[in-house]
């Protein structure tokens, strides 16, 4: 049988890519990181601009090589981010091949194949998928959604408020997300805030990293949720659309009409726009053809490593793939004991299997 060609391949060269290249260096692997972006920065370059990190550069970086402190109030913006990635990325000197989309993983004997877009393919021992979620948004399928004629947007294709101005606007989703959207676009348009109970805003003086640490000691992160930290931290602009008194939610709409919704009372309003801050699926559809992934996007999982086909692992995805995977400093705090376990089962025979 051929060798592979590598022992591992990581799928993603976003910030949970970066954290097990990082780790797998350090473990004397042979690797190869694969991602779809033509440039560093994972699915920070997909993000509006003005959206900010939650907790501190101090404690939102990747093993080895601290974020530098943010040059505005000390809440590091996707730009910032950005730039710490690429820098990160050019720091270690990964090996890292763009642009390449896997379209399919499939099993070739004891390796695994990855068959790429552009026709090429490249063989591994393991594999290390770490797409993340960014490229699979949701939005649920509200009655008569397909009626409404006005724009509707997820979060992740929102880029600036300059679009709605003058407009009323839909904001629904009541996570870091909403609120920060719903900040900005608020100064520019009316807006009408949707969410399925009222919001939590967090004291002033907590942010992500308190809650991160927090949650860490008492063990409770739900290993179901795709996000990590649901409660509103006060950042800037949150706070300054609070003192404009805009953070006001209403409860969910019944269903659509072709110009507004109609609320649990009968009313109807007209809305140009409905900006959706509804969450991500994993995007594992690359993962189909092994059988592993279930309706929801999701794979079965024991310590990242899939259950029905051992030479996968997950990271960056969330809880179920280790508690705050998806974030800067949980990716890191996963990968980290990723890689010591990858590295035992490439050294068993491959019967293993």
């Amino acid at each position: 049988m051929n060798e592979a060609d590598h022992d591992v391949v990581v799928i993603g060269g976003g910030q949970a890519g970066l954290a097990v290249a990082y780790y797998l260096r350090r473990a004397g692997i042979d690797f190869l990181v694969l991602d779809a972006e033509d440039r560093p920065g994972g699915a920070w370059l997909h993000a509006w601009a003005s959206l900010r990190l939650f907790s501190p550069a101090t404690y939102s970086s990747l093993p080895g090589w601290p974020m530098p402190p943010s040059r505005s109030d000390g809440f590091p913006t996707r730009d910032e981010v950005i730039d710490y990635l690429t820098r990160y990325e050019q720091r270690y000197a990964f090996p890292i091949e763009r642009s390449c989309h896997v379209e399919t993983v499939e099993r070739d004997g004891e390796q695994l194949c990855l068959r790429l877009s552009d026709g090429r393919t490249f063989t591994a021992r393991a594999v290390v998928s770490a797409t993340g979620t960014w490229s699979a948004p949701y939005i649920p399928d509200d009655p008569g959604r397909e009626l409404f004629s006005g724009v509707q947007l997820h979060s992740a294709e929102y880029r600036s408020p300059i679009p709605f101005a003058g407009k009323r606007v839909l904001v629904v989703g009541g996570g870091n997300s909403g609120a920060q959207i719903l900040a900005e676009v608020s100064a520019v348009a009316e807006t009408v805030w949707v969410t399925m109970k009222d919001p939590v805003f967090l004291p002033d003086d907590v942010d992500g990293r308190v809650l991160f640490e927090r949650a860490s000691a008492r063990g409770d992160f739900d290993p179901a949720s795709t996000t990590t930290l649901g409660d509103i931290v006060m950042v800037p602009p949150v706070k300054e659309a609070r003192d404009r008194g805009v953070l006001k939610s209403v409860r969910p709409f019944v269903r659509f009409t072709t110009d507004g919704v109609v609320w649990a009372d009968g009313t109807e309003t007209h809305v140009d726009a409905v900006l959706w801050c509804t969450g991500f699926r994993p995007a594992t559809g690359h993962l189909r053809s092994l059988g592993v992934v279930g309706s929801d996007g999701r794979i079965e999982v024991v310590d990242q490593r899939a259950v029905e086909e051992p030479r996968l692992w997950l990271q960056g995805y969330g809880n179920w793939t280790g508690a705050a995977s998806a974030t800067l400093i949980g990716a890191g705090r996963t990968a980290r004991e990723l890689a010591p376990c990858i590295k035992a089962a490439l050294q068993m025979p491959a019967s293993f299997i």
